[in-house]
């Protein structure tokens, strides 16, 4: 089974697969580079990697307009339901949900987590399984060695790799991240989208590993 999966624009992606329409960190508000409004986009469910305000900012009025379902850190999903949503499937590092499409689950990721000023739990990478296609976001990290075991086990036919630099892995680091994981196919995220980010990520060259740089509303298909 295939799945498509369109870039949102920043860390953003869209995957849709198996009768499931999945959006990871779907930031549209206040994203210059978003090709779409927030309440244009249509999913089933909600995975986020982490609180800060670029990547949870529209996931709780998305929620709630689609009544998807929201998959996220403890603490996230306490702060959606004090806004109204109850959907919510909490997880934290180290835990894998069952989800109607496949599963969720949450790895390690090394940054902080927060928004509005107000704690968000652990930082976390995501392993979305759906349709068939194993989809592995890292979300905001820096470089660890432990990221070679994450794609021994989990086998990632896609990664989304945050190389702008600054608050991320830049392109060199993002390069090894790749190279640790060995997915199919490398998708470098959380770039360009701000000039305080990383413009030009021509080091991002895994050996073994096919990159796909996708513009803001681009498809592919995988699998």
């Amino acid at each position: 089974m295939s799945v498509k999966v369109t870039f949102l624009g920043h860390s953003g992606v869209l995957i849709e697969g198996g009768g499931a329409r999945v959006a990871i960190d779907p930031f549209l508000s206040g994203n210059p580079v978003a090709t779409m409004k927030a309440d244009e986009l249509e999913c089933d469910a909600v995975v986020l990697t982490h609180g800060h305000e670029d990547h949870m900012a529209d996931a709780v009025p998305i929620c709630k307009k689609n009544k998807a379902t929201l998959y996220a850190a403890y603490e996230i999903c306490g702060y959606a339901q004090e806004e109204g949503h109850e959907k919510c499937e909490p997880g934290n590092p180290g835990g894998k949900i069952k989800a109607p499409f496949g599963y969720v689950a949450f790895t390690q990721a090394f940054h902080s987590s927060s928004f509005k000023g107000r704690y968000m739990g652990m930082p976390c990478g995501v392993v979305v399984n759906i349709g068939g296609v194993t989809l592995y976001h890292m979300g905001d990290t820096a470089l660890f060695g432990d990221m070679k075991l994450i794609g021994e086990i989990y086998k990632p036919d896609v990664a989304f790799v945050p190389v702008g630099d600054r608050f991320t892995m830049g392109p060199e680091l993002g390069k090894r991240a790749a190279e640790l994981v060995r997915p199919k196919i490398a998708v470098p995220v959380h770039y360009k989208t701000w000039p305080l980010l990383a413009q030009d990520i021509t080091a991002f060259r895994p050996e073994g590993v096919q990159v796909r740089a996708l513009e803001p509303g681009e498809t592919m298909t995988v699998g």
